[in-house]
């Protein structure tokens, strides 16, 4: 018998949050598929990584349910950003931005079953990103977060408001910014985008 999944549902504390209020979450350690990068997201490199994410993440989603019958949806992309100077970031010099892509594993996928993922897309697709993924633990702790809809460039105001409620909470601003992507620009408006916007803080 089928077990079905939705991860996104058990975690809705973390992945659907509001859009009025900033609130804080403690987020556990938890499983990624990640790649680096530098550059512009709209650059090759960016797409790349995406690409070789979707791909693994899909293979072991396919493999699990034939191997163990369970089933569950492939969960959304996110993304780490800052710059070795952070004016860069603040004032959008995107071509000196760098990035962690990434995308959540669920419990039943370990390093070894990630490791036979790679092996069946370097061998089926193999996609230019493939060698640079990476199987890795997150553990983000207590953050600040909000719902934001609306045009990836227009997110200035909401994570400044962000770091306002950090700081009216007498906490510090930790790690890097943090962003999931709950919508696709390939098929939304971008004044309909659902993005969270996540900060950690200590």
């Amino acid at each position: 018998m089928m077990e079905k999944i939705d991860i996104k549902k058990k975690l809705a504390n973390l992945y659907a949050p509001g859009t009025k209020t900033v609130q804080t979450v403690t987020v556990p350690k938890m499983n990624f598929i990640m790649i680096d990068g530098t550059g512009n997201p709209n650059n090759r490199a960016y797409q790349q990584a995406v690409e070789a994410l979707y791909t693994l993440s899909y293979t072991l989603k396919f493999t699990i349910k034939k191997e163990s019958g369970v089933e569950y949806s492939v969960m959304p992309l996110e993304g780490l950003w800052w710059a070795q100077d952070m004016s860069d970031f603040q004032k959008g010099n995107k071509d000196n931005w760098q990035w962690t892509a990434m995308i959540m594993q669920p419990e039943y996928v370990t390093e070894k079953l990630f490791r036979s993922a790679v092996d069946k897309v370097k061998a089926d697709k193999n996609p230019p990103a493939l060698s640079e993924a990476r199987f890795e633990a997150f553990d983000e702790g207590l953050c600040a977060q909000i719902m934001y809809i609306g045009p990836y460039a227009e997110e200035g105001p909401i994570i400044s408001r962000i770091h306002e409620f950090i700081a009216d909470s007498r906490y510090q601003l930790r790690g890097k910014h943090h962003e999931i992507y709950l919508g696709d620009p390939r098929r939304s408006k971008p004044e309909k985008l659902k993005t969270i916007l996540r900060q950690p803080m200590g």
